[in-house]
């Protein structure tokens, strides 16, 4: 079933960069972190991208952002760097009030997850890397692989800003070479909206040079580490080279030669069955009832999870020990809903949830 809506907040990272980030679905969060080109808004109905945020809401509160240049983000920012990147993740983590979660990195998120990773071991429970590139330093690279990356840097520079979309077909081609023609029009698209042409050229000459040599190790996170086999844009033999650097890593090649699986292809189910079983997932209980959402339709749906707790009689630690948060953002989020339902007590608040069928235990 798709998803009805998003929240959508804003950060600010240590250089005061803002940050958009987005909450969907509910249940113990999962955090993604940004790959190249995002739009937190127009990712939202994509033919590309809905069945990931579909699926990977349906048992998690999904936490997503745009990078820094992207989406809805700052756009023109003069620090770029792999720390930069990194920061930018840590601010929404923190925003939030995250305590432990598992992160996802697809593609150039892997290397800002894997950092991130090793700077904050005791807040990732679990490491999950998709299609993602970086296992070797880019003097190891072949004299090809270095001629195509020059070629991909030149055609950006010269087409992404134009109305003609056969510079950016060029990339769709590469990515999803599987996909419909909807779904090829919506990509083209993306490129044109995500970024500017000056901000994509520097945000991809970084990338290209991103290594896991450059990064400190030392970890001792499970990892999960998941390549379509035929991948155009990042060989297979990049997943191998994770999985071999990262200690008991299990690598799982996929059936695919999309780099962003589709969601009518056997690979996907695959993915999506992989990555629960890792993390253990499974169906949350607490609120993800329609009834629910329907009797409280300004809520979102974290905040119905807190409300159904209050409802229940725990407590503010009680509550962030449940749905993995800080005492502080569970506050804010109470702070909202008694805003929204226009209620000053916590009494109060018990009685409309009860009334609505929300803080039963059994």
């Amino acid at each position: 079933m798709a998803l009805d809506r998003q929240e959508i907040q804003f950060c600010n990272s240590k250089d005061e960069v803002r940050i958009a980030y987005a909450q969907s679905g509910s249940g113990p969060p999962l955090v993604k972190v940004a790959n190249w080109l995002s739009h937190l808004k127009y990712d939202w109905d994509s033919p590309v991208w809905q069945h990931w945020l579909n699926n990977l809401s349906e048992k998690h509160t999904l936490v997503r952002y745009d990078q820094r240049g992207c989406g809805l983000s700052d756009r023109d920012v003069d620090q770029l760097s792999i720390n930069a990147l990194v920061d930018d993740l840590e601010a929404v983590v923190d925003d939030l009030g995250l305590e432990k979660f598992p992160l996802l990195g697809i593609c150039s998120g892997g290397p800002v997850a894997y950092k991130y990773a090793n700077r904050h071991p005791e807040k990732v429970s679990h490491l999950i890397l998709y299609g993602s590139y970086g296992s070797k330093a880019p003097n190891q690279y072949s004299a090809q692989k270095v001629a195509e990356a020059k070629t991909m840097l030149r055609l950006i520079k010269i087409g992404w800003g134009r109305d003609n979309p056969a510079f950016r077909q060029f990339f769709t081609n590469l990515f999803i070479p599987d996909a419909s023609p909807k779904q090829i029009e919506w990509y083209n698209n993306l490129q044109r909206v995500s970024t500017s042409p000056e901000m994509a050229y520097r945000i991809q000459h970084l990338l290209f040079n991103l290594s896991i040599e450059q990064f400190e190790s030392g970890f001792n996170i499970p990892t999960l580490v998941l390549h379509s086999e035929k991948d155009g844009v990042v060989p297979l033999d990049e997943g191998r080279g994770w999985a071999s650097k990262i200690p008991g890593a299990r690598f799982v090649p996929l059936d695919s030669k999309n780099h962003i699986l589709l969601n009518d292809e056997p690979a996907w189910q695959r993915f999506l069955a992989e990555i629960h079983s890792f993390i253990g997932s499974k169906p949350s209980e607490k609120s993800s009832d329609e009834s629910e959402a329907s009797a409280f339709p300004e809520l979102t749906p974290r905040q119905i999870e807190v409300l159904n707790l209050i409802a229940q009689g725990f407590d503010n630690q009680e509550i962030a020990n449940e749905l993995y948060i800080s005492p502080k953002t569970v506050s804010n989020h109470i702070n909202t809903i008694f805003h929204k339902l226009q209620v000053d007590t916590r009494a109060r608040a018990i009685v409309l949830a009860r009334e609505a069928g929300l803080g039963q235990t059994g």
